[in-house]
């Protein structure tokens, strides 16, 4: 599969989060920071610098370009450790940072999820669990990897795959808990586009503006 055809990893969480986010990220090539984008940002500093060190026996790679063809996913995982049990065989954890809290979907379950999927064919292991680490509790979250969320994050990428290729953006529709916190409302206007506006009213509110 060409580069160009491999789904961003990040794909999957904005598509749980908003269909039409993603679309208007991924299809339509839209984007724009805001003050939540740039905490995250700065969050993955460390992280988006390439680098491997040892620590208290445990490997970490951060940064770590991540694919799978037969998916057709890629992207970089954050941070993956490298760990050895108590019977001396090593084990692979994924972590990815996020800056907010917890959230009540699995949006970033699902992009950890992926990120694992990765990881096994890449390394040809399994992986158990990974940790979601958020900036706001200062925590990480352990995930367990369980056949509903591997299930959940192979219908995403698909749902995501035939999305991309139609080409096609979701209409809005207007949730205030997960609009007003969207850096793309300017783009998206859900208060406007969710509704069934002729184009003379639209004519008359841009005209009403000036």
């Amino acid at each position: 599969m060409e580069d160009e055809d491999l789904i961003p990893l990040s794909a999957l969480q904005h598509y749980l989060y908003c269909p039409r986010q993603c679309a208007l990220i991924h299809v339509e090539r839209i984007w724009t920071e805001s003050v939540h984008t740039a905490e995250g940002r700065l969050l993955h500093q460390r992280s988006d610098t390439p680098g491997a060190e040892l620590r208290h026996g445990v490997r970490t790679v951060t940064a770590m370009p991540l694919r799978h063809d037969d998916l057709g996913i890629a992207g970089v995982a954050d941070v993956v450790e490298f760990h050895v049990d108590e019977k001396g065989a090593e084990y692979v954890l994924p972590v990815e940072y996020k800056r907010g809290r917890p959230k009540p979907h699995r949006a970033d379950e699902v992009q950890l999820c992926a990120q694992a999927l990765c990881l096994e064919q890449m390394l040809n292991t399994s992986i158990a669990h990974g940790m979601l680490f958020y900036g706001k509790t200062r925590r990480r979250m352990p995930i367990v990897l369980d056949d509903v969320l591997r299930a959940l994050t192979l219908r995403t990428i698909a749902d995501v795959r035939a999305m991309i290729d139609a080409g096609s953006t979701p209409s809005a529709r207007y949730e205030a808990a997960r609009c007003d916190a969207c850096s793309l409302i300017d783009d998206c206007q859900p208060h406007w586009m969710h509704r069934e506006h002729s184009v003379s009213q639209w004519l008359s509110s841009q005209l009403g503006k000036e």
